[in-house]
């Protein structure tokens, strides 16, 4: 069940009428009811597999209680220990047999191949369950949230199950913290109109990005992708450079929608972008960006394998670690690697020349909060992320490469002149809206950027003018969303991994 559906406009606003109608002591049960019945539509068997990681961590969480009554010191650390590793080793097992089982059976049979010994492929093919990498995530969060004392056990399986199973983010997102979303079930959410309304902006704003930009993007995008050999290499360029502003919009979207179909319900889920595209440096790209991942990795990998707190080496190391394994957390293929490799080289290059760059500014008298410094800089570190989107959207290393090669050797950077620019996925028309929705795009995230929180400032004006805004926000995505004859709705991008 897609957000940009028929089905999900029918079970949102049914989930959310009976939800306000029912007594306050049993609406998280009804929460839960519909937030298995929200994952049994993509695949009904996969359920237990959820079900599962709800168990086995929650489980977890009570027996590392436990084992911190127990008297003796030594006895206690071994315990706690024992039921963190069972609970990482069960979810993790999962995770990579649905997920990488396929991908290190090819590379092993490959191997193998080198030594003349050939490996029978599995007789059985493996679905990819929808969302297994973020529940898993907000699970093992949870473990761990409770190993560390940030919190108790939750006693409550079933109120636990609606925290790893809650339906607005449980198929991509945000990765939520138990210290927040976990405490909210407890809670009293009363009906509250204007929450409600603020909610529905988001939803609304979230539905622009994904159906008015990232789904039109998309038709350029996989059409240059598909028929790059027979483009100019200028169209490749031109498809990557998009291709950024696709993923970002396509994945901002889902979370917007996601985090205002909360707090119409009365929850607040955490940012998890803050217009990345922003940045001015390549550390502060990854405070931006899928923020409830990036934050995951820093708590539970970055900082327990010392962080920057052991010496430079160390911390550089600890940096391409991370991203590789974000590389890795993404897909099971070759292409994710290498753009988590390049990220963390980014990372490091950036650590590493920050006070050469402090000098030559300082002896140059470079305002580095200029203006001018600051757009240079975001486009210098959107270049750079965009360079490393060649992998991640290629289906192989070898297309990524035969691109970049047709690129140097073909750039023919004059080819799309005219009325060649409409040839490559997009028509003249279709293209227009594109330009004026990017537009919208910039001035929604400069207003952002500025004001933090733009709702508070669009409720304070006089009513007729924000109906105004409702209803051209609303006009636009009904008459510019990429639905109807000819398209069909698009699945979000991150609901692959």
């Amino acid at each position: 069940m897609l957000f940009n559906s028929i089905d999900f406009l029918l079970f949102f606003p049914l989930v959310t009428v009976v939800y306000f109608l029912l007594p306050h002591r049993v609406r998280w049960v009804w929460l839960l009811v519909t937030s298995y019945f929200f994952y049994m539509c993509w695949n009904p068997k996969y359920v237990v597999l959820i079900a599962l990681s709800t168990v086995v961590t929650w489980l977890s969480g009570l027996l590392i209680g436990r084992a911190g009554r127990v008297p003796d010191p030594r006895r206690r650390a071994l315990l706690r220990r024992l039921w963190v590793a069972l609970s990482f080793v069960i979810n993790l097992a999962v995770l990579f047999f649905f997920k990488y089982f396929g991908f290190f059976w090819e590379n092993l049979a490959a191997l193998a191949g080198l030594a003349g010994i050939t490996l029978r492929q599995p007789g059985f093919d493996l679905l990819l369950p929808v969302g297994i990498s973020f529940y898993s995530f907000q699970a093992l969060g949870y473990t761990v949230d409770v190993y560390r004392g940030e919190l108790p056990p939750e006693r409550n399986l079933f109120r636990y199950a609606l925290f790893v199973s809650f339906f607005p983010q449980l198929v991509a997102g945000p990765i939520e913290r138990s210290r927040n979303l976990l405490t909210q079930l407890y809670g009293r959410h009363d009906f509250d109109p204007d929450r409600v309304r603020d909610g529905l902006l988001l939803m609304l704003w979230g539905m622009f990005e994904k159906v008015v930009v990232a789904d039109r993007i998309a038709y350029l995008v996989t059409h240059v992708f598909d028929r790059y050999q027979e483009l100019p290499g200028v169209a490749s360029v031109l498809a990557v450079l998009l291709f950024g502003v696709q993923l970002y919009c396509d994945f901002a979207g889902y979370s917007d929608i996601a985090r205002g179909a909360a707090e119409v319900l009365g929850f607040r889920l955490m940012v998890n972008f803050r217009q990345p595209y922003f940045a001015r440096s390549t550390q502060d790209f990854w405070r931006r960006w899928h923020i409830s991942l990036s934050s995951w990795f820093r708590d539970y990998l970055y900082i327990p394998l010392g962080g920057s707190r052991k010496g430079t080496a160390r911390k550089y190391w600890n940096l391409l670690a991370v991203q590789l394994t974000s590389g890795l957390w993404h897909g099971a293929n070759w292409t994710y690697v290498v753009w988590g490799g390049l990220n963390g080289l980014y990372q490091i290059a950036g650590a590493a020349l920050a006070p050469g760059r402090e000098r030559i500014c300082s002896r140059l008298h470079i305002r580095r909060e200029s203006a001018p410094v600051r757009v240079l800089s975001a486009v210098f570190v959107f270049l750079l992320y965009d360079f490393s989107l060649l992998f991640f959207r290629a289906p192989s290393l070898r297309t990524a490469l035969s691109m970049g090669k047709r690129v140097l050797l073909h750039l023919e950077p004059f080819a799309l002149r005219g009325d060649a620019l409409y040839t490559i996925g997009l028509a003249e028309p279709q293209f227009h809206v594109l330009l004026w929705a990017l537009a919208a795009l910039l001035i929604g995230d400069l207003l952002k950027e500025r004001l933090g929180e733009v709702r508070p400032y669009l409720a304070r004006l006089p009513l007729p003018v924000r109906w105004v805004v409702y209803l051209v926000g609303l006009f636009v995505v009904l008459l510019f969303g990429m639905y109807g004859p000819g398209f069909s709705e698009a699945q979000f991008i991150y609901f692959q991994f």
